[in-house]
């Protein structure tokens, strides 16, 4: 049985990365399904969207809590029943994924940022904090959320030489790094567009916005109908 504890491990961290705590919170608020609205992605940002902060958090500490459990479960007891540091680095790629295509919704879910960023402080602390810390200094400046996950992917295998000696952590913080980068092309395309949202913009805020400036400027203007009839009348009058 001890052969298939690493696989059963894996398996359970899969299944509870899969539990989408954005769609999850958003139905026991009583709030509109986040792959409905904004961006569609089932993440803490686009619910934050929808205006309900308190949601966003909660969205935000579940996702990256889902992320941590597992990697912390197995690297405090999986040696006393033979599971090494590689089913530690498993587990977190296994819960990732699980958010990224989750069982339970159809295998539509997030971009994995929140449950990225759980998994890091499972594996090391100082690793998890410092990818955290770029995320946030980036977001803080620029205001996308995109820009500040993507910049936080590219840097997070370089804080693992620094602070980790984990040779398996490498290889899973490599695979989430390309997965995050990978899940965000179309917010690249935009940010190089100049059209991805902000931080906290409201959904359909932007949209609507430029639709009205477009209707203004391509309106054609309406003609002063008063003067031109009050001479009808006047020439009509005459006539009679």
């Amino acid at each position: 049985m001890q052969t298939y504890y690493p696989a059963l491990a894996t398996l359970a961290a899969y299944l509870i990365g899969s539990l989408s705590f954005a769609v999850i919170v958003s139905r026991a608020m009583g709030m509109a399904d986040p792959r409905s609205y904004g961006s569609g992605n089932p993440g803490a940002t686009n619910v934050l969207r929808s205006g309900r902060k308190g949601a966003a958090v909660l969205t935000l500490v579940l996702d990256a809590f889902k992320g941590f459990l597992p990697v912390w479960l197995v690297d405090q007891f999986g040696p006393r029943i033979g599971l090494a540091e590689w089913t530690v680095a498993l587990v977190g790629l296994a819960a990732f994924v699980g958010h990224l295509w989750p069982v339970f919704f159809r295998f539509r879910g997030g971009k994995g940022v929140a449950t990225a960023a759980g998994v890091l402080l499972g594996l090391h602390l100082w690793l998890g904090m410092a990818t955290i810390g770029t995320w946030v200094i980036i977001a803080v400046f620029f205001r996308y959320s995109s820009l500040a996950a993507i910049v936080s992917a590219v840097f997070a295998p370089f804080y693992e030489l620094l602070f980790s000696d984990m040779e398996p952590a490498a290889l899973t913080i490599t695979v989430m790094s390309l997965l995050l980068i990978w899940r965000h092309l179309p917010n690249i395309q935009k940010l190089l567009n100049g059209t991805e949202s902000k931080i906290g913009q409201r959904a359909g805020a932007g949209r609507s916005g430029r639709s009205r400036s477009a209707a203004s400027s391509v309106a054609p203007p309406v003609p002063a109908a008063g003067p031109a009839r009050r001479g009808h009348r006047r020439k009509h009058g005459a006539k009679l």
